[in-house]
């Protein structure tokens, strides 16, 4: 066994549970952050500067700029599947590994996206919060009507895994499914689905959910805006369970004051944690905070997938040299450098 002082060193930026963590300890020195917070790039710099490997939250930034000040980090474990956060390019050049961790959440986020559907389209928040104010003075044939979620047209922008988890839920809801990706699926994929393939504007025209599930890039951003809005029906609701910045908030937020949509559910906001005040005074959204994967068991799973990438990205475990999932294969260590 190496001395302690070769052990390397890995900072943690936001606290994971203590007992996934004893894992990595078998292998490093850990420091781990007790409290949940965002970080500037120069405060990235500062923690990463004497590090061999970190694992961060998606919010948490690496780019050129950071990596000038961490000569000796080897590999970045994403705590999520998005890495908007992350510079891959900057990384490879750097030599530095990147992993996420794919899969284990997509049942979850799926599920939280029909929990988002069908709050926004029942006004189940507007209706709690009318509840609790103490407003509701006995049986209304005609309180709080919403729109029905059977039978409607189920639209998905962005068919990956958890695209398709969404729509395979459909079924029980007796809802068509529409899709719109880059590519389309395999004909054993969308019959999996249930799902047809349409091209975006009749996606848009046609859906009477939009889900939108679609990751974050150049090519993404805002992808929904004014234009995109106008298209889609009056009784119709957006959902976003993806990343803020895919949605222009204030065209969004034009559109549900003015009634051009029925309502939206949101777990993602374009400059996250701050929401539009704008947006909290509308009583036709449903807004969470970024919680789509948060059932204690994926969280385990996502954490679990975490280290386990950072101990073989850092050389040790069964998976040494080889973590089961690197985003940028063209780094040096998959290289075997």
């Amino acid at each position: 066994m190496s001395s302690p002082h070769h052990r390397p060193r890995v900072w943690v930026s936001r606290p994971l549970f203590d007992d996934i963590l004893d894992r990595l300890r078998e292998h490093a020195d850990v420091d781990v952050e007790d409290d949940d917070r965002d970080w500037t790039r120069e405060q990235m710099a500062q923690r990463l500067r004497d590090k061999a490997g970190a694992i961060l939250g998606v919010a948490d930034p690496v780019d050129a700029s950071v990596l000038a000040h961490a000569p000796l980090l080897r590999a970045v474990a994403n705590r999520g599947v998005g890495y908007n956060n992350l510079d891959l390019a900057a990384l490879s050049a750097a030599g530095v590994v990147a992993t996420n961790t794919p899969g284990v959440l997509d049942e979850t986020t799926a599920d939280f996206a029909w929990a988002l559907m069908l709050a926004t389209a029942r006004r189940v928040t507007e209706a709690e919060r009318y509840l609790r104010a103490g407003q509701w003075k006995g049986m209304s044939f005609h309180i709080l009507l919403g729109g029905d979620v059977h039978g409607r047209t189920l639209g998905i922008l962005g068919m990956g895994r958890i695209g398709q988890a969404i729509a395979r839920r459909a079924v029980g809801f007796r809802m068509p499914v529409i899709y719109h990706n880059r590519s389309r699926l395999d004909d054993a994929i969308e019959r999996d689905c249930g799902a047809r393939y349409v091209d975006r504007d009749t996606l848009l025209r046609e859906a009477d959910f939009l889900v939108l599930t679609v990751p974050m890039t150049a090519q993404t951003r805002h992808i929904v805006g004014t234009a995109e809005l106008a298209l889609m029906k009056r009784d119709a609701f957006l959902i976003n369970i993806a990343r803020g910045g895919v949605v222009d908030d204030a065209a969004l937020v034009a559109a549900l004051a003015q009634g051009r949509i029925a309502g939206a559910g949101l777990d993602v906001f374009e400059r996250e944690p701050a929401v539009p005040p704008e947006m909290l005074a509308l009583d036709n959204v449903v807004l969470t905070p970024h919680i789509a994967s948060a059932s204690l068991a994926t969280r385990r799973a996502m954490a679990a997938m975490a280290v386990d990438n950072l101990i073989a990205a850092l050389g040790y475990g069964p998976n040494a040299g080889h973590p089961p999932n690197v985003l940028n294969a063209d780094s040096s260590l998959a290289r075997g450098g």
